[in-house]
């Protein structure tokens, strides 16, 4: 059953969906939004238990990219392009690989049509053993996160998820002034599944770009066999000096890629 997503939309031209990474919202790929909303509609979703999106119990590809085609019909979109990253592009993937003739660009960031090993158990844990009620400020949080989470880009991205209670909605006895906004027990539930390969076998035969960032690990040349198999049309950027984070570290570069593309 697929749940109506927050979204924002901004820019005039052709539909371009942007879908975001684990952890992540909207606001992740604001600016490729940014640069390319001068020739592009671009249509900004929060997925499923992420950013201001419904919780719901259950989380795959399939069923998330049951959500993007349910958003498509719900703004009359017959046809768009598709940008994630991460697990947004495994998103994308799995919309174009079922449902080929919604796609006319799809556009993969720092990721593989391919099952990967668990990458954020230390992640998981951090989130759900930090204490709520006992957190009274955002320094605080990040104190208690970082003997879970190294880097503090990481932890500032992730604390970008804990938002502060109102005061008319606190419980009585609980004291607690801030919550998780993303779904976490059914993220970490579902991680498993998330860490998969896209479900849909396809394969889809339009124009697609994967983008690597030169310093992350996340496509090899082991994976190209697989890309070849289910986007034989695919071609591959990459982008020096970038990690996972491609679009945000080196956020003219990817968009300059993302642009050329398109066009």
């Amino acid at each position: 059953m697929s749940v109506v997503l927050n979204h924002r939309i901004t820019g005039a031209g052709k539909p371009l969906i942007l879908l975001h990474g684990l952890f992540g919202s909207l606001e992740n790929l604001g600016g490729a939004a940014q640069r390319l909303q001068d020739e592009w509609q671009i249509h900004a979703l929060d997925l499923r238990n992420h950013g201001k999106s419904p919780h719901i119990d259950s989380m795959d590809y399939a069923a998330m990219a049951d959500d993007v085609i349910a958003y498509m019909d719900a703004r009359g979109l017959e046809r768009a392009a598709l940008l994630g990253h991460s697990m947004g592009g495994k998103t994308a993937m799995q919309v174009a690989l079922a449902n080929p003739m919604r796609v006319d660009h799809l556009i993969v960031a720092d990721i593989s049509p391919v099952d990967y090993k668990p990458r954020h158990d230390s992640v998981l844990e951090g989130m759900r053993n930090l204490d709520l009620s006992q957190i009274s400020s955002r320094q605080q949080a990040d104190k208690a996160l970082s003997e879970f989470v190294e880097l503090l880009g990481v932890r500032q991205f992730l604390l970008k998820n804990l938002v502060r209670i109102p005061e008319e909605e606190r419980e009585q006895g609980d004291g607690a002034r801030f919550r998780w906004r993303l779904n976490l027990p059914v993220i970490e539930a579902c991680y498993p599944a998330l860490a998969e390969a896209p479900s849909a076998t396809g394969p889809f035969e339009g124009p697609t770009l994967f983008i690597k960032g030169a310093d992350s690990a996340y496509i090899q040349d082991k994976h190209r066999d697989q890309i070849n198999k289910l986007f034989p049309n695919a071609e591959l950027q990459v982008i020096e000096g970038a990690g996972h984070w491609l679009h945000a570290e080196k956020a003219d570069d990817f968009a300059a890629v993302c642009r050329r593309f398109l066009r």
